[in-house]
């Protein structure tokens, strides 16, 4: 279907030298070991992986602060290594402990080896991303469900997917073709094709969204109206348009970060260049859209606003309408709340070109 290269995480074939783990194992012998650099293998059951994890937790939540958004930040980045250090092994396809779950992804993204070690947090993301893809998410406003490939951004959260389904209900404009920018699942293009746009070109860098879209669309209807193109920023899409869309990143990239996610985090850069080739690809009467948040504001990352940069200072574009939306709250139990949740909103910008703002 595609000569891309998938990401994956990466297989282990070697062999290491590493501590086994079951449920007799001294816990804090095995987390003293991980943070000396040691490797551990779970063996025995594939809930001994979960506990250990979960102690893993416990013990890092007694180091260090995990208050301040910053400082949350960086337990994360603490936690990813160390766990990154428990490894599970795989043998024809499946994992070699017992009451494992199925992981449809072990055969799907390595045919070529079927013994091999992955991180254990690598598999129980496999194993999320399988159940998403196999069960399809329901999307607010979509008529069918989305299946996420792995590796693939999704939203989890569609306050912004609900400005922008109540903007295209009111959009007058043509509807010959759109881009959209970092088109992920596909679920902006889908609203925008459900809304009557003649064909929309998806662009985005990871391979696993052009290789899983293509597979969700198939020879139907969809692929025909819905075009995409693995690459940097517009691709291969050099051709004016009425629209152009983008959700970016929200968050400015961290230097004490690696393996940043660019569907999360932005560099320094990146809105300079889409301003700057948005110029050249929308037509004198063309309209861009872009889906934002205040999130690196409300948090202390940076007082600076990328696309209010733009309008003050960029020369190119001008407002011509904004929405917001607050975002919902979680439930007072779940850990997922957050004291800066309660002033997070979600943006609109609507933005045209400098010298038509009044045609």
């Amino acid at each position: 279907m595609s000569d891309l290269k998938i990401n994956r995480p990466e297989p282990i074939v070697s062999v290491v030298e590493m501590e086994f783990f079951d449920q007799s194992s001294n816990i804090q012998h095995t987390i003293s070991n991980l943070e000396k650099g040691r490797s551990v293998l779970i063996t025995g059951l594939y809930s001994n992986g979960l506990t250990l994890l979960e102690e893993l937790h416990t013990h890092l939540r007694k180091k260090l602060p995990n208050k301040t958004y910053q400082e949350q930040r960086a337990y994360r980045a603490r936690y990813r290594i160390l766990s990154n250090l428990i490894f599970i092994e795989i043998v024809d396809h499946k994992l070699a402990v017992n009451k494992a779950p199925i992981v449809g992804w072990l055969k799907k993204l390595y045919p070529e080896t079927d013994h091999f070690l992955l991180p254990f947090p690598k598999v129980q993301g496999l194993n999320s991303s399988w159940q998403w893809y196999e069960n399809g998410i329901t999307i607010p406003g979509l008529r069918n469900k989305i299946h996420p490939y792995y590796g693939t951004y999704f939203p989890t959260r569609f306050e912004h997917l609900e400005l922008f389904d109540n903007w295209l209900k009111r959009y007058k404009g043509a509807k010959k073709s759109a881009i959209d920018l970092g088109t992920g699942c596909g679920v902006m293009a889908l609203q925008m094709v459900q809304y009557g746009f003649q064909k929309v070109y998806g662009t985005d860098t990871n391979p696993n969204a052009i290789v899983g879209l293509k597979e969700f669309m198939g020879e139907t209807k969809l692929s025909r109206k819905i075009e995409v193109d693995h690459g940097h920023m517009f691709g291969k899409w050099n051709k004016e348009t009425e629209l152009i869309v983008f959700n970016p990143p929200w968050l400015p990239k961290s230097r004490d970060l690696d393996q940043i996610d660019e569907a999360i985090y932005y560099n320094e850069t990146l809105f300079t260049e889409f301003f700057t080739e948005a110029k050249k690809r929308l037509l004198p009467d063309g309209k861009i859209v872009l889906l934002f948040s205040n999130l690196a504001q409300i948090t202390n990352v940076t007082t600076e606003h990328p696309i209010e940069k733009e309008i003050n200072e960029g020369g190119r574009f001008q407002l011509e309408r904004t929405f917001k939306k607050k975002i919902k709250t979680a439930p007072k139990k779940s850990i997922r709340e957050q004291p800066w949740r309660s002033t997070e909103e979600v943006e609109l910008w609507v933005l045209v070109h400098k010298e038509n703002k009044d045609n």
